[in-house]
């Protein structure tokens, strides 16, 4: 029975490193020290996200639809996704503005009538 890699070391948290291989059908055995991807570190509901993101081909409403989730559920389940990859979440000032806009109306801080029209300014 195989298990599923772990990335961490569950002692001291640090990243570890694969050193051997075994090739199930002949048995051949390769020792070395091998890096793990980057997908490694990521965390079985992230992977999911992927999946499902892939799956949608990267249409949040799709995702949305698939997830059940709102769409700023969705972009910051891609940032927590893009920040465990190593990289920095970038968002333009007009994501930052319609992200921020449906918040609040997901919060019912602001109705659908404003949401829209500060969506169209």
């Amino acid at each position: 029975m195989a298990f599923k890699i772990i990335s961490k070391c569950p002692v001291c948290n640090s990243k570890l490193i694969a050193t051997k291989l075994k090739c199930t059908k002949c048995q051949t055995v390769i020792e070395n020290e091998f890096e793990l991807s980057r997908f490694s570190n990521l965390t079985s509901e992230q992977l999911n996200f992927i999946e499902v993101f892939i799956k949608c081909r990267g249409n949040i409403k799709d995702v949305e639809k698939e997830l059940g989730v709102s769409y700023p559920t969705v972009r910051s389940k891609l940032d927590d996704v893009i920040s465990a990859l190593g990289y920095i979440p970038t968002k333009s000032k007009d994501e930052n503005n319609t992200l921020d806009i449906l918040t609040k109306l997901e919060n019912g801080e602001i109705t659908a009538d404003d949401a829209i029209n500060l969506l169209k300014k």
